[in-house]
């Protein structure tokens, strides 16, 4: 039989099928010593799932209770360890908030909610709420731990109703009942209202539901949850039309603008978003995409011509060497010009020389000034660095994310 080195022989590479064919007092008593690189320790807390030698569990609690173990170790453990209800009155100390290892926090809430703890049951709702998925995940399990454990209803009932994620786990709770969810769809907390029309399921009832809803934005996020559920646009269309085409105004923002930004930002936009943003790019005609090889040659060859002596452009990814966006870049002299993927959009990352933003207009492209480039998009939140809000035309046309 292979050594556990050999079966994991580098950080990511591990073959699970060949731990689990090592004796689980071997696996364990390797787990428990921290001297161990914790990229092998972590595939053998796997591997002992469904199979804890009983007397290694002190151990290997104790390697829980270590702040100083890691914690991708830690939080596997508490897993593998959620039936072990001697953990509780540990974990539900107030010490626990005073660990600030790297997901510790959702880790402690979710092995709460897993042994049954309802007094974890807020704290588990607002991580279910959250947009990082890796705290979602935590308040799911804790969640789902103690509605196996007691029920749905008793769970709700120790919510209640006055919180926004309070209001979301009823939804999901509804939906997997069977139950009708398009009731919240006119929910204040639009968290809430896109969590209902994600999750609706009946396309009579939602249509129904267009003439009961009492708001605009309830109608809207019913036409959006109706469409998602048939994909029909000529439908989507007509019930947009019969609702007069809301959408957000954005005062400066022409019809070129918003087209570009809309088509590419509309429907992945953030939970927080105006719906009628979502609508919008669901009924709007959107805009031809450009040619981009064909537009960075166009851009060169005019700059060339001005005599401003161009380099190769580089898209934004490469510029900023990972990740990537809605721009390349041409550097002219110590000048930095930005040619929007989105569109016929070019700007200057500073500034740049008359010269350069009169030969890229003659080219057939718009240069985007301060003015412009600052309006912000009202209520269309876009992830960008860890925030979820509205952004700069500049931001949305110029866009780079590692």
């Amino acid at each position: 039989m292979q050594s556990i080195e050999a079966l994991i022989p580098q950080a990511g590479f591990d073959d699970s099928a060949g731990l689990r064919e090592v004796g689980a007092e071997e696996i364990a008593r390797y787990v428990a010593d921290a001297g161990h690189p914790w990229w092998r320790r972590r595939p053998c807390v796997i591997a002992l799932t469904g199979r804890v030698p009983e007397r290694y569990v002190p151990e290997l609690i104790s390697c829980v209770q270590d702040p100083q173990d890691t914690p991708e170790v830690r939080s596997a453990l508490l897993d593998l360890l959620a039936d072990r209800v001697e953990l509780l009155p540990w974990l539900r100390h107030e010490d626990r908030a005073s660990d600030t290892s790297y997901g510790m926090g959702e880790a402690f809430l979710k092995a709460r909610g897993l042994l049954g703890d309802r007094s974890a049951a807020r704290e588990l709702a607002t991580l279910a709420a959250s947009p990082w998925r890796s705290a979602r995940d935590a308040g799911d399990a804790g969640l789902d731990g103690l509605v196996d454990r007691y029920g749905a209803d008793a769970v709700l009932a120790e919510l209640g109703e006055d919180r926004p994620e309070d209001r979301e786990f009823r939804v999901w709770m509804r939906y997997r009942a069977d139950e009708d969810v398009t009731y919240a769809l006119v929910d204040p907390d639009r968290r809430v209202a896109y969590a209902a029309q994600s999750l609706a399921t009946d396309a009579d009832r939602l249509r129904a539901y267009l003439d009961e809803a009492p708001t605009t934005e309830a109608k809207v996020w019913a036409a959006y949850a109706l469409y998602g559920l048939t994909e029909d646009r000529a439908e989507a269309r007509a019930v947009y039309d019969r609702l007069g085409r809301p959408r957000v105004e954005v005062a400066g923002l022409d019809d070129e603008l918003r087209g570009a930004i809309v088509h590419e930002y509309g429907p992945g936009c953030e939970r927080l978003s105006d719906p009628r943003w979502r609508i919008e790019a669901v009924c709007g005609e959107p805009p031809a995409r450009p040619d981009v090889d064909d537009q960075l040659r166009r851009a060169t060859s005019a700059l060339t011509e001005a005599g401003l002596a161009p380099r190769p452009p580089v898209s934004c990814g490469e510029d900023n060497q990972q990740g990537d966006g809605t721009y390349h870049v041409i550097e002219v002299g110590g000048d930095r010009l930005l040619i929007s993927t989105l569109g016929p959009f070019a700007t200057a990352e500073e500034s740049a020389p008359d010269a350069a933003w009169r030969a890229l207009e003659s080219a057939g492209f718009r240069w985007i000034d301060g003015e412009t480039g600052a309006i912000r998009v009202t209520d269309l939140c876009v992830y960008y660095f860890g925030g979820r809000n509205p952004l700069t035309v500049d931001a949305l046309l110029f866009y780079w994310q590692d």
